[in-house]
């Protein structure tokens, strides 16, 4: 096989790491979300608090989907390098 090309096994292993890592990246960002968002969508809060509790969990849950998706893929490199 000449250097630079894969076989179909190989491909097929990047694709299910991929999909792994996003996928457990939104689980991630999902569960987040849902601790710091959850109490201003169940309780009346305030709607400064409210507010402030829904972009917390907003950002939080993408910078960690971010960081385990990086984390993931960063380790499957290593792995195959």
């Amino acid at each position: 096989m000449p250097p630079g090309t894969r076989s179909q096994a190989e491909r097929d292993e990047a694709t299910v790491e991929i999909g792994y890592a996003l996928l457990s990246g939104c689980f991630l960002g999902a569960v987040a979300f849902g601790a710091l968002a959850g109490p201003a969508l169940v309780w009346h809060l305030p709607p400064a608090v409210d507010t402030s509790l829904v972009f917390a969990g907003s950002v939080a849950a993408g910078a960690l989907a971010v960081a385990r998706v990086v984390h993931v893929l960063r380790r499957y490199a290593r792995h195959e390098g």
